[in-house]
């Protein structure tokens, strides 16, 4: 039996709305790249940069629940505000993130990464020294390198001492290209 594309999509939307997923996910274009977004019930859970999405959903499905689902509705306040972001008319998300399976010292200097403003860009050991561990400034990297929601987490407004562009998940290209759009570096 083939459903019709239509169908398809109410069947989707049925589920979301009704609070029938764990996680929605869809894929959403950007001057960087296509990225998997996904989000919970609680909210952004994963933008990733990964070539193989499918590899990301069975990741998503292990740990935040079997009931995944690529759907586009939950996914639009994010879609939306990633264009604002990247048409240069939004320097701030304000979107609910879900976090709930980061440990604590790396919720913490994920809390403190998002208060990094647009256009600026700090180093590996000042954000240690935010997260109130002024020595843990590698463990720091190892916290950027796992960002679950880059772009929205800034993690590309990270920098090493000396202020070069080091490390990023998505590619040293990438976070060049975000940087240069923020106007962080010319």
């Amino acid at each position: 039996m083939k459903v019709s594309p239509e169908l398809d999509t109410r069947f989707r939307d049925a589920a979301a709305s009704e609070g029938l997923l764990d996680v929605a996910y869809d894929l959403v274009d950007t001057p960087v790249g296509t990225v998997l977004v996904a989000t919970s019930q609680r909210g952004l859970c994963r933008i990733s940069y990964n070539p193989e999405p499918e590899r990301e959903v069975e990741l998503l499905a292990r740990t935040l629940g079997a009931r995944i689902l690529r759907t586009e509705r939950p996914i639009d306040p994010v879609r939306r505000q990633l264009d604002e972001y990247f048409d240069r008319r939004r320097t701030d998300f304000d979107i609910p993130i879900d976090l709930r399976l980061t440990a604590d010292f790396s919720r913490r200097v994920l809390e403190e990464l998002a208060r990094v403003p647009y256009g600026e860009v700090t180093t590996y050991g000042a954000l240690a020294a935010r997260a109130e561990r002024p020595k843990a400034a590698r463990a720091v990297g190892t916290v950027m390198s796992r960002n679950p929601i880059p772009i929205v987490l800034p993690c590309h407004r990270v920098v090493g001492a000396n202020g070069s562009l080091v490390g990023y998940g998505g590619g040293l290209d990438r976070k060049e290209q975000l940087l240069r759009l923020e106007g962080a570096i010319l």
